[in-house]
């Protein structure tokens, strides 16, 4: 499995994950090219020596003072290029992340917010320019290490604020990403954290792998140590898939066994992962449940409304979670013989991300028909099945 990997023990910014991008491989004339393209601006790319360790300089030169753009005209503009669908869609979202956070900063909505510093050419040149590298690495995974935040204060519109800044914490805060401060000044960019925050899983060290590429992004700051972003290609052993979800929970203490019954389908037709009701003994000793909800972050409103609707509960619990490990899944289909009649059979096939199967389990409603045609018991169906199954998927 291809491994991205940024390692942030210098902090990031737009352009140092620019030059990173480069010196991994990247090419840089035509990653200028894509950037001078779509916004009116001029891409230098050289090197740079930062306490010794030699980096790739990446710097955006503007045309134009512009810095005060609404946020719908930036996704406009963004919506408006002729980018690769990919590239675009990672960039309008990585705005969405910025759009937002700064709201929160501001209590302003979308629609009114103006963007200043991350509304100029430079800023959109750095989001762009890194959507289309990251998305050229074609990494299966995109991992980052424990972020370096800096140290000190931060100018902003409003005074000075301990670093990280205002609109930059909000964005760490729901990006699942590890920081921590060193050093005395800023080193993370609200444009470096929406980039890592879209596209990087969060990881604690290294995973075990082979080193293919190494790549390093100067970034302005004149520090003791390099002040550097450290990026990597690895090749790693398969690992399973992880999704960001949310845990939605609810006590009822006064809801019938028929709208249980009914709430699972209810749920998942609203876009819940997966639905778990367990009896529990309430406050009184009243017999109640609990039920809990996986959901993806983008649903967990919808799914909350419709479980109030269902069940009448006046609240809703949003458990924190990071992630969860997923196994990739498939439908295959076998042939199985049963007194010389043959059948056909689906089975579900999880995997991790190198290809390596890790569990094969059959298809119930094909099983239940062939069980109901051919008299064998399901359980002896469904055994044959999954044993077939092993032999040709796994080659046994």
């Amino acid at each position: 499995m291809k491994a991205l990997i940024f390692e942030p023990f210098s902090g990031a910014s737009g352009d140092m994950i620019l030059g990173a991008m480069v010196g991994l491989g990247v090419d840089r004339a035509e990653l200028a090219e894509v950037i001078e393209s779509v916004i009116d601006v001029t891409v230098s790319i050289g090197t740079a020596n930062k306490c010794g360790i030699e980096a790739t300089d990446v710097r955006i030169l503007t045309k134009s003072d512009q810095n005060n753009r609404k946020y719908s005209e930036v996704i406009d503009a963004i919506r408006e290029t002729s980018l690769l669908p990919e590239v675009k869609k990672s960039a309008i979202e990585i705005f969405r992340i910025i759009g937002e956070a700064e709201a929160i900063v501001h209590g302003k909505g979308l629609d009114e917010l103006h963007f200043h510093e991350v509304g100029q050419d430079d800023a959109i040149a750095d989001v762009i320019g890194a959507c289309y590298a990251i998305n050229k690495m074609e990494a299966d995974v995109v991992l980052c290490t424990p972020l370096n935040v800096g140290g000190g204060t931060v100018k902003a519109a409003h005074g000075s604020f301990p670093v990280p800044a205002p609109a930059t914490l909000e964005i760490l805060n729901k990006s699942g990403l590890e920081i921590y401060s060193s050093g005395n000044r800023e080193l993370l960019t609200p444009t470096g954290a929406a980039i890592l925050a879209y596209f990087a899983e969060p990881t604690e060290k290294l995973p075990a792998g082979k080193v293919l590429a190494t790549g390093y992004g100067a970034g302005d700051a004149d520090t003791d140590s390099p002040n550097v972003l450290r990026t990597m290609i690895m090749k790693v052993a398969g690992e399973l898939s992880r999704d960001t979800i949310e845990v939605l929970e609810t006590n009822v203490d006064d809801v019938t066994g028929e709208v249980l019954g009914s709430l699972y389908d209810k749920l998942m037709e609203v876009g819940a992962k997966d639905v778990a009701i367990t009896p529990a003994t309430m406050k009184k000793g009243r017999s109640g449940h609990i039920i809990q909800v996986i959901a993806r972050p983008e649903d967990s409103t919808r799914i909350a409304g419709e479980l109030m609707r269902q069940t009448g509960t006046l609240g809703v619990r949003v458990m924190p979670t990071k992630h969860r490990f997923i196994a990739d899944r498939r439908i295959g289909t076998i042939t199985i013989t049963i007194a010389e009649q043959e059948y056909e059979v689906s089975v579900k096939i999880a995997q991790d991300k190198s290809g390596e199967i890790l569990h094969i389990s059959a298809e119930y409603e094909d099983c239940r028909h062939i069980s109901n045609i051919s008299g064998l018991p399901l359980k002896e169906v469904m055994r044959r099945t999954e044993e077939r199954a092993w032999k040709i998927f796994k080659g046994l």
